[in-house]
């Protein structure tokens, strides 16, 4: 399909399929697919930063002017490279027996493609989604939603509210994964903090590490955080 589309935002025609009209001039020699695939591939071997243009342009053996032919700008590169990165969401959600297992699937899906593409958290939110692929995710969300007797607009508010559970969950994630600092549990750490809790009477704090409560670790709070979201949209939904 190729037609020129009214002003839309950077990336929702191309996203969709729609094609501008071509100009006169050589035959294009590369498709935006090979573009988006060496983006992606940019963003998961050297990070987001790396997704650029000129990069893409060097790899091809082209001039980066020559790329405005397919992709009209770095906006519109980003919108397409994290559409096609992000992929369609897994079937395997809606086979969730019930809307908290849907739900859960859900948001531990999102949280294992940020753990596959971290450089996804570092990609600008400019508003709600449009394109095809993350339009899916919605959409099987609010699938899994659709029985609870919720109206759209709560649905969609626990949409916005499970997405950025996730969000804020990959990225605690992925910045301890990545830190080489000394764990706050080491023996080190409990000898020269132990003693200076205690004489600050930082009591209920010294009884957690103590009893290894306190940690820099994730450990199950993947699953108490989302169970006291579930259990909260459980009392929106009976009543």
């Amino acid at each position: 399909m190729s037609e020129e589309p009214a002003q839309l935002p950077p990336g929702l025609a191309l996203s969709w399929g729609v094609q501008p009209l071509q100009r006169r001039g050589p035959k294009p020699g590369f498709t935006v697919d090979q573009i988006v695939a060496i983006g992606i591939e940019f963003g998961d071997s050297q990070g987001f930063e790396a997704i650029s243009l000129q990069r893409i342009a060097a790899r091809l053996g082209v001039s980066t002017n020559g790329l405005y032919r397919y992709v009209s700008s770095k906006d519109e590169l980003i919108v397409l490279v994290t559409e096609q990165a992000w992929g369609r969401a897994p079937e395997h959600v809606l086979a969730a027996p019930g809307w908290r297992a849907g739900c859960r699937a859900w948001v531990k899906a999102q949280v294992d493609r940020y753990a596959e593409r971290p450089w996804l958290l570092e990609v600008p939110i400019r508003g709600a989604p449009v394109t095809p692929n993350l339009l899916h995710w919605l959409e099987t969300l609010l699938e899994v939603l659709a029985d609870t007797g919720l109206s759209q607009h709560d649905a969609l508010g626990c949409a916005l509210l499970f997405d950025g559970y996730a969000r804020s969950y990959a990225s605690l994630a992925r910045q301890l994964t990545a830190s080489d600092s000394t764990p706050v549990e080491s023996a080190a750490v409990g000898e020269f903090l132990v003693p200076r809790l205690r004489s600050a009477g930082l009591d209920r704090v010294l009884a957690m590490y103590t009893n290894q409560e306190y940690e820099d670790t994730l450990d199950d709070d993947f699953d108490f955080g989302l169970d006291r979201v579930l259990d909260g949209i459980q009392v929106l939904i009976e009543r």
